[in-house]
This record gives C-alpha cells, structure tokens and sequence, in this order.
C-alpha cells in the first residue's frame, strides 16, 4: 500500500499541473481564468491541495472533514460568482473524476492490488461528497451572478439531463423535485420569430413569477415546462395539471403573440431526457392556435404521429386536406364538429351559424373528399386530414 501512495505523493504537483492545463485546453472559461499569473496560481493551488488531502485520508481510510468540505465548497462559491457556466462547472467534475482515475492507474503496479481497491472504495462516497460540496458553492455563488431566468433555465436543463445537483439547485430557488412530471412543449409556429435571447430571459422571468415550475426558452420556438404530477401515466394526468399547464401555455402565447401548438407526456424524474422528444413530437402534431386552447398528449394525436412517419399516408391526407380547402371553412367546421362529438347542436352553437349551414358545408365536405364525415370511415380519414391541416396552420 505505501508505494502506490508514495508514488501519487511524488507526483502531486505533476499531475495537478496537468489537470490544470487540461482545464484550460478543454473549457475556454478556465482557459480565460488560466491566462493571468494569479488565476493560474489559484487552479494550481486547489488542485495540489485537493490531491494531497485525499492522499493523506485515504491512506487511512478517514473521510473528507468539515473543514475540507467547507473549503471545497468556498471554492466552488468562487467558481459560481465569477460566472462561471453550468456546462463548464459539469464538465470540470467530470475532467477532474477522469484525471484521478489515470493517476491512480499510472501509479498503481500489478502487486498493489489491496492498496489500489483501498484507493478507489475510499473514493466512492468522499469523491460524491466533495462533488456535492463544490456543487453547493458553485449555486450558491451563482445566485449572486445570475438573474433567476436564468437558474430556473439551468434547473429545467439539469433535471432533463438526470443531473444529482438538481434537488440542490430547486432548493434555492424555493422549489422541491418532483417523482413525476407533466413535459409540457410549446411550439411557436412562426419560423421567422427570433426573440434576443435577453428577451426570453425577460418573459420567461415573467411566466416564472406567474408559475414556479422548472421551464426553459433556449431555442426561440420551443417552450418548455415541467409541471409536477402525481404518476407517469398519460392516460391519468389529474386535471388541475392539464389546467396549470394550459394556462402556463395560453400565458406564453399571448405574451410572444404568435400562434403556438402543445404538446406534452408524462414522465418520472429520471426519465425526463427521453419523454422531451416525444412531448416535441407531439407539439409537432398538435393543432396551432393563436390561443391555444389544449394540451394534447399521446392519446390524442397518435394517428398523427403514426402517419407523419410515413411520407406516403402523409401526402395522401395532403390531398384530402386540399380538397377539403375547396369548401367554405371546412376544415374548422369538421375540427369544431368534431370536437364536439358530431353534436350538431353544439357544434353550430360554437361556429355561430345556423345548423343547416352545418349540414350544408358537411355535404359539401362528402362531395369533394368522398368521404362521409358522419360514418365510421370518414372520422377515421378526416379528423386525421384536418389534424395534418391544423398542425400546419
């Protein structure tokens, strides 16, 4: 055992120098702290005394004390106020657990097999704990650095990537991590919208003052928010959730001033990397409004999904949907009918016409697609071809 820890004694100042030039190559922000005399000094600094530290407890076996943590942690504190970014602070940890792992292997001989499994079940819970110390500095140096947009916009990022530092950051920003979630995405249907980013980060300020919940505006035409729910079933999505999410959604929309589709599924807190491209698929699919007055998931636009897979089925409700702009309104009138469960009634009520003025536009419908809106085939064919036409809209 006294060889392999004699070795890395000797190399100390070796390796923590290479770490450092490593930083400075593979992050620019360390490469900008790396260029002064005095910033080097500080990296270097750290990294020595981080390496002897664990050096000196490991070989006996004893954990990082208060002490150690508290510096750890006011180094990350120093990190996180100099502006430091999220992706950088990540991306340091992960170089650093990289870099201990390779010195301890280039130290380590065949022979020292109990000094080497000594070594690295010591640095198991002492690496985390530190990892969670620095982390904690890091946010908490952040909170003087950045508006809260922009923290919020980091806790929407670590949650979707399972990041551990995600209950820590929802902490100081006055919220809880949640078991599961409601991902919820707002399509802005308008290719040439492009807000500065100094603007989303001011509305997204506002949504987050009207509804504290993990949300992010990085790309200029998609709105994402986490909204807290009790399970990951789509099909049971209490309805208090839809409603918060609804009008979280509505309040955006009108905010941008652009017509917007939603999309949203839900998922458990350690899945939610891969219910983001679906809850963005189905935002695809979803119908565009100028107030969005839905939330869809799965079950309510999975022909759609199915179908925009298939370049052939695709054309063809293209051609029904051309059709179908041959007629007076027809496609509302068939969305509206439809939305209303063929309720002839309700359905004239809603478009504020008289129902023979309904019957008229769905025989006018039948003549140009063929199709009777009214029999089992037509629903079928044509709620999907004024589906495609909406999510176009």
């Amino acid at each position: 055992m006294g060889d392999l820890f004699g070795v890395l004694a000797k190399r100390v100042e070796a390796n923590a120098r290479r770490a450092v030039d490593v930083y400075a190559r593979e992050l620019p922000e360390y490469r900008t702290m790396a260029s002064g005399d005095r910033g080097y000094a500080d990296l270097l600094d750290f990294a020595v005394l981080l390496r002897r530290r664990t050096l000196e407890l490991a070989a006996h076996g004893q954990p990082f004390t208060d002490a150690d943590l508290a510096v750890v942690t006011s180094v990350g504190h120093e990190r996180g106020r100099a502006g430091v970014s999220l992706n950088s602070h990540r991306s340091v940890l992960g170089l650093h657990c990289t870099l201990t792992v390779q010195e301890i292997h280039e130290a380590a001989s065949p022979s020292e097999l109990d000094a080497l499994m000594r070594m690295l079940s010591w640095l198991g819970p002492q690496g985390a704990a530190a990892r969670d110390a620095y982390t904690r500095g890091f946010l908490e140096g952040q909170r003087h650095a950045l508006p809260v947009a922009e923290r919020v916009q980091q806790l929407t990022a670590i949650l979707l990537s399972g990041d551990a530092a995600g209950p820590e950051l929802a902490c100081r920003l006055g919220m809880t991590v949640a078991a599961h979630y409601l991902v919820t995405v707002v399509r802005i249907a308008d290719q040439d919208f492009t807000p500065a980013a100094s603007t989303r980060t001011e509305i997204l300020g506002l949504l987050f003052d009207k509804d504290q919940v993990p949300m992010s505006w990085h790309d200029p035409l998609e709105f994402v928010a986490l909204l807290p729910t009790h399970r990951d079933d789509p099909d049971d999505v209490p309805t208090h959730v839809r409603q918060r999410a609804l009008a979280l959604a509505a309040a955006f929309a009108e905010i941008v001033g652009r017509p917007c589709a939603v999309g949203a599924t839900t998922a458990s807190a350690c899945a939610l990397a891969d219910a983001l491209p679906l809850a963005r698929q189905i935002s695809r699919a979803a119908p565009v409004e100028s107030a969005p007055r839905q939330v869809s998931s799965v079950p309510d636009v999975f022909v759609e999904l199915g179908t925009a897979r298939l370049p052939e089925i695709d054309r063809w409700l293209r051609r029904i949907a051309n059709e179908l702009s041959q007629g007076p309104d027809l496609v509302a009138t068939l969305d509206a009918y439809y939305r209303h469960d063929m309720n002839r009634r309700l359905t004239a009520a809603h478009m504020y016409i008289h129902p023979r003025t309904l019957d008229y536009r769905l025989r006018r419908a039948r003549e140009l697609t063929g199709l009777d809106p009214t029999t089992t085939r037509g629903v079928r064919t044509l709620t999907a071809a004024v589906a495609r036409v909406l999510s176009d809209t």
